[in-house]
């Protein structure tokens, strides 16, 4: 996992519209960058939901949210819909950020070693410096950590 106190690897991805959206478009607001293993599935649409409902106290606050997994554009469409997901996600099928984030690891499942997302929420301030990460969240309480979090600022 990356560290507080650096600077936020830049990345440009597609997000669920089709559009490049990099983090330099968000200097100047706080961020936070969740990475989730896979659209429509239990622990993901969880967490998703999670995000949705606490998504107009994050906007109150002028954060932005952000979810990326490494799906496809498609996927994410579709993903989006069923949940009424207000926020930005981005395609990373490539895994140019999962990587730079470092939340691309070996997981085990069941006995079985695998490569997958380890899903980790970084909150990136105004300037673009990470300034809080948060590794092995769990999908059910990681928004309300998250808002518990900043009201504590």
């Amino acid at each position: 996992m990356l560290e507080a106190g650096i600077k936020a690897p830049d990345f440009s991805l597609r997000d669920q519209h089709g559009n490049i959206v990099s983090l330099s478009d968000f200097l100047g607001k706080k961020l936070i960058l969740y990475f989730y293993p896979k659209d429509n599935t239990p622990g993901c649409s969880r967490q998703a939901c999670a995000f949705a409902g606490a998504y107009e106290e994050f906007k109150s606050m002028d954060v932005a949210v952000i979810g990326v997994s490494k799906d496809s554009v498609a996927s994410h469409v579709k993903f989006a819909e069923k949940y009424s997901l207000p926020f930005i996600l981005l395609a990373d099928p490539e895994l140019e950020a999962i990587k730079a984030y470092d939340v691309w690891q070996e997981k085990k499942n069941y006995g079985k070693l695998s490569m997958g997302v380890v899903r980790s929420t970084y909150i990136i301030d105004e300037q673009g410096i990470i300034e809080k990460v948060m590794s092995k969240v769990k999908p059910d309480t990681n928004a309300a950590e998250i808002l518990n979090y900043l009201k504590s600022k």
